[in-house]
């Protein structure tokens, strides 16, 4: 099954729930993957998108409330899709998912 998508998103980070809708956009070469996150506090565009099976790791420039990659990395299952979210000296946070459709 592709891993393309839009899912509905939930990271548990330290400032409560962030819902966000994250967009997977296999390149032509089915290794990398382009996308983007958007939630409350904005959206931010996916680097270094790739894929590797069902697993996807990307990169995310978080501008609100503070200047900070993210790394991130999730696997996809079905229409479920959990990872974590590294935000450097806060640690990982848990990332769920659900495919919309």
């Amino acid at each position: 099954m592709s891993v393309a998508g839009t899912y509905d998103t939930v990271v548990k980070s330290p400032m409560g729930d962030q819902k966000g809708t994250f967009t997977v956009v296999p390149g032509d070469d089915g290794e990398t993957f382009s996308g983007s996150m958007a939630g409350g506090m904005g959206s931010m565009n996916t680097e270094d998108g790739k894929i590797d099976g069902n697993t996807l790791t990307w990169k995310m420039n978080m501008t609100v409330p503070m200047p900070m990659t993210l790394n991130c990395t999730a696997t996809v299952d079905g229409d479920q899709l959990t990872g974590t979210v590294n935000a450097g000296a806060f640690g990982d946070m848990p990332l769920t998912g659900q495919r919309q459709g």
